[in-house]
């Protein structure tokens, strides 16, 4: 006996599929960062390591920017839900100026590190700031995939493509940022806790 699938099923297998695809994007992230801090921590016992090396405050304020991205974001994903279009553009525009935002403070504080004489690389850095700088950007490279993504959503959200019943996309870029905003923290307080 055949069983003929829905458009309905056909798009919750979609969904489901895609969901998973990221999913597994995502913990191979994490276990590379599991990588770079278990590195890091089994630095700490070199003698060139920095013991008095304090985050820059920059880092600080884009904690608290990054976390606002994950606010937004789900406020976007909640007013989409409720077909309300115009509430979906303005918070996602407000994601992607805070996450504009969050990039700029993480320059900021590598400028402050550089201000406080460390150095990131040449005979002048250490290998404290050098793990920070590798740590910091990479994540900034993940950023940058979910920066990417931000504008496709937006640009779909402008050309209509999304309402209470086609979600999927803000779904996705929601989990993708939700997941960023989440290792970030992690990295800030693994940094801040572990000097």
């Amino acid at each position: 006996m055949e069983m003929t699938m829905t458009a309905e099923d056909h798009k919750l297998r979609t969904a489901k599929s895609y969901k998973l695809i990221l999913l597994f994007a995502m913990v191979s992230m994490t276990m590379m960062f599991a990588g770079l801090t278990s590195a890091y921590v089994v630095s700490q016992s070199r003698a060139d390591w920095l013991k008095n090396f304090e985050l820059p405050s920059a880092f600080f304020a884009s904690t608290v920017v990054i976390l606002g991205c994950s606010v937004t974001f789900h406020l976007a994903k909640k007013a989409i839900q409720k077909d309300n279009q115009s509430k979906t553009t303005a918070f996602l525009l407000a994601t992607l100026a805070l996450g504009i935002a969050f990039v700029v403070l993480q320059f900021v504080g590598f400028g402050q590190i550089v201000e406080n004489g460390y150095y990131f690389t040449g005979s002048a850095s250490s290998i404290t700031t050098t793990f920070l700088y590798i740590v910091v950007v990479v994540h900034l490279l993940h950023l940058a995939g979910g920066m990417i993504s931000l504008l496709v959503i937006i640009y779909n959200h402008f050309k209509q493509k999304y309402n209470a019943t086609q979600t999927l996309g803000i779904e996705l870029g929601a989990m993708y940022w939700h997941f960023l905003d989440f290792l970030w923290l992690y990295l800030f307080l693994f940094l801040y806790f572990f000097k």
